[in-house]
């Protein structure tokens, strides 16, 4: 089992990984390292997948799993009471908390204040980039943005990720600079730099401390998975959380 790891100047505190594929059970389409409970694959096997990346981590406590929707609503983890799972970040300054997100292609972000004491993950495709999913986790973290550090986790690259007019329209309805993250190819439609595009946006909210955006999941065909190049598969896991 092996780990993506961020390179970037968190405090040692801060623990962070992203899972690739190898080093699970599940079956084809979903091996093997599959931690998603919503994509087809059998529950018994993903139970068994999280509980070898716990004790690979040596973890103490289940990640909080979110309800993926592809929107901008970020959890604060530790709030009181019953909570309603379904959305893309979440933020927690409580030792031992693990933020989690699920991907196969779109971007996972995390974010740690400088000094350690807070940390949040977020799950951004195009339509949560869109939705502002990066300004509100920043927003829960109730940090100044020059405190704040974030990590760009593995994802499509703009070579892979071809959209249509409408995705690009979007963007630009926002920041017409957004422009420049965009290519026209010759099947009249747009390869898109996810990567760019959060950049920009972390820029705009004052975030100047971006690592990461290097790797490409569809082209690592072997370690990643991803659902552009193969439709049904499995799902990586990027989890941040503080030590004890």
């Amino acid at each position: 089992m092996n780990f993506v790891a961020p390179d970037w100047p968190a405090p040692p505190a801060v623990r962070a990984v992203t899972t690739l594929r190898p080093g699970g059970v599940s079956q084809a389409p979903y091996d093997s390292l599959n931690l998603a409970g919503h994509v087809g694959d059998q529950p018994g096997l993903v139970a068994e997948n999280r509980s070898r990346v716990r004790a690979a981590l040596k973890l103490h406590q289940e990640p909080s799993w979110l309800e993926q929707v592809h929107g901008a609503r970020t959890l604060d983890l530790d709030a009181t009471g019953p909570m309603d799972r379904q959305a893309d970040a979440a933020v927690t300054a409580q030792p031992g908390v693990i933020c989690a997100v699920l991907t196969a292609d779109c971007l996972p972000v995390l974010f740690a204040t400088i000094d350690g004491r807070r940390v949040g993950a977020a799950h951004a495709g195009w339509r949560g980039l869109v939705a502002g999913v990066l300004e509100a986790t920043i927003a829960a973290l109730a940090s100044p943005p020059h405190d704040i550090l974030a990590w760009l986790g593995p994802a499509i690259c703009q070579q892979h990720f071809e959209v249509g007019a409408e995705v690009r329209d979007a963007f630009i309805a926002a920041d017409p600079a957004a422009a420049a993250a965009f290519a026209a190819n010759d099947r009249g439609r747009w390869q898109a730099d996810l990567y760019d595009l959060a950049r920009q946006r972390l820029r705009r909210a004052g975030i100047e401390a971006v690592y990461g955006g290097d790797r490409c999941t569809f082209a690592e065909r072997e370690a990643c998975f991803s659902h552009r190049r193969d439709g049904r598969c499995g799902r990586m896991a990027t989890l941040i959380w503080i030590s004890r």
